[in-house]
């Protein structure tokens, strides 16, 4: 697995302790210096099963600075891609990543189910 986080972010240092209270083996992976591609996103979509935007990190300074909220409803998923994959801290995190599913964001009832 992968953890895809931001270091500073608290959900993402909850996840970790997660994880570590699980022995769970990851990959650790900083969203800042290394941002999913659009082609990597593009798969995470398939495996989460999940709407494209609830991988935006509406919370973030970003999405709200480049008034996303009011904006994203008029594009398309390639739109929605190209501005994810420009930069990390638009993609709700942590993202957990494995060969069957992509979790996002931390929520520890659905993160249990996954890993049990």
């Amino acid at each position: 697995m992968t953890i895809i986080c931001y270091p500073a972010c608290s959900t993402c240092k909850k996840a970790i302790t997660f994880l570590d209270a699980r022995n769970s083996e990851y990959i650790y992976r900083d969203i800042k210096k290394d941002r999913p591609g659009k082609e990597e996103l593009r798969e995470f979509l398939k495996k989460s099963n999940l709407p494209l935007k609830r991988f935006f990190n509406t919370s973030g300074q970003l999405y709200r600075s480049l008034n996303l909220k009011d904006r994203i409803q008029g594009m398309d998923e390639e739109e929605m891609l190209d501005l994810l994959s420009s930069d990390g801290m638009l993609v709700k995190r942590p993202l957990l990543v494995s060969d069957q599913f992509v979790l996002v964001g931390f929520r520890e009832k659905e993160w249990e189910s996954h890993l049990s």
